[in-house]
């Protein structure tokens, strides 16, 4: 768990990190270089969920890399069901990352909301949801190693 004291929120204590897959961590069906290291490195703090309509069929490959069963989402509907999946882990104590139109829920659901910018972009909508904007992913994961970060950027 993290537990964040951010002045003007109050505390928020982390106990999941949900990830959206397809455009969040990886390109094109292909986990992003480096990031089973980052994700692995997490797991002692969080638990790791991550969310995905497998849109390039690899999900089974990026399964194996991290060595976590990914949760499919249904296609359509997909905003909804990302949201409900933040719900019942308890949304108080999620962290979301994604960047996807499909994610703007997730994220506002969340207890903290991080959008990120990728190559294939980011939903105006994400953006407006987020309580984050990071340039990538690895800046968005390193905020669970220096979550001082996340403070100094969220205090009131």
């Amino acid at each position: 768990m993290i537990e964040l004291n951010i002045p003007g929120h109050g505390v928020i204590q982390i106990e999941h990190l949900v990830c959206d897959v397809n455009g969040t961590l990886a390109v094109d069906g292909q986990l992003h270089e480096g990031l089973v290291r980052s994700l692995t490195s997490l797991r002692d703090r969080v638990t790791l969920h991550l969310l995905t309509a497998d849109t390039h069929g690899q999900q089974d490959t990026i399964n194996r890399q991290l060595n976590i069963k990914a949760v499919r989402i249904e296609r359509g509907g997909e905003a909804q069901q990302k949201a409900a999946y933040v719900d019942h882990l308890g949304s108080d104590h999620v962290a979301a990352i994604g960047q996807g139109a499909n994610d703007a829920a997730m994220l506002e659901a969340a207890a903290i909301g991080i959008a990120i910018i990728s190559v294939e972009g980011v939903a105006v909508e994400t953006l407006m949801a987020a309580d984050l904007i990071m340039p990538d992913i690895y800046s968005a994961l390193e905020l669970f190693v220096k979550p001082l970060r996340i403070v100094a950027t969220l205090r009131k």
